[in-house]
């Protein structure tokens, strides 16, 4: 079931405005609240059944592009208005970013971009090596050269997003090739676990808010040699790689 109503729905920049029967506007502006939303239009429409989840995404694809910046506060209303959707909708889809880390409540304003530290990021690659690399190694072990060959389109398709600085498109494009990868595990809450994980170490750094395109790029080249070692089926290098990515992950 739609949240929000049929009428809600994340519009991409271009997209023709179909008249809608007529509702009463939730307003810009309501007393009380930061009205911070000056956030451009999302530039893909995520298609999803849900309007939440619509807004969810975009909202996620803002924050790791550093359209929503850590430490600002941004009222529902306004983002809702940036979206083309009520208000509703947003304040769900930013009430899971809470569960999540992203954002905290800001009683009678909205909510703000939480502000991360390298700390956080250190602990999260900790956690994230401590449950992916056992698995990694074990698999090598294990899945023959055609199962790795099949994750090439994968590997490829970070590449891809590096090579223009789609940091979004990154995000995405990652968390995919990780999650194939420890999907060969059979273990479907470890894949979970595992990638609210990753999708967490992937909010901007107060320090450092925009991903640079060289890192997207080195990121991304780990990830092909990672697996041209596991067709190979050298553990050697399968093993220094795996802890070598972790490991860059905490800087």
């Amino acid at each position: 079931m739609e949240q929000g109503g049929a009428r809600d729905r994340v519009r991409s920049p271009g997209e023709a405005v179909v008249p809608a029967p007529a509702v009463a506007r939730t307003p810009d502006r309501v007393r009380g609240e930061h009205t911070h939303g000056e956030l451009p239009a999302p530039r893909v429409a995520v298609r999803r059944h849900s309007v939440r989840g619509q807004v969810l995404d975009a909202l996620r694809t803002a924050l790791v592009d550093g359209r929503l910046a850590p430490g600002q506060v941004y009222s529902a209303p306004a983002l809702g208005a940036r979206f083309g959707v009520s208000a509703t909708p947003v304040r769900e889809a930013m009430q899971q970013l809470v569960i999540e880390g992203a954002v905290e409540v800001v009683p009678n304003r909205g909510f703000r971009v939480s502000e991360r530290g390298p700390r956080e990021l250190a602990e999260l690659a900790e956690v994230r090596a401590l449950i992916e690399v056992p698995v990694m190694l074990r698999l090598a072990r294990t899945v023959p050269p055609a199962g790795w060959c099949a994750l090439r389109p994968l590997a490829d398709a970070t590449v891809a997003a590096a090579a223009v600085g789609d940091r979004a498109g990154y995000a995405e494009s990652d968390r995919a090739f990780h999650g194939a990868v420890l999907g060969l595990c059979g273990n479907e809450q470890l894949v979970m676990v595992a990638d609210d994980l990753h999708r967490r170490s992937q909010w901007p750094l107060v320090s450092n808010p925009v991903t640079r395109r060289a890192d997207l790029l080195a990121d991304a080249a780990e990830h092909t040699a990672l697996l041209d070692a596991l067709i190979a089926q050298d553990l050697t290098v399968v093993q220094s790689l795996v802890r070598e990515h972790f490991t860059g992950a905490e800087t």
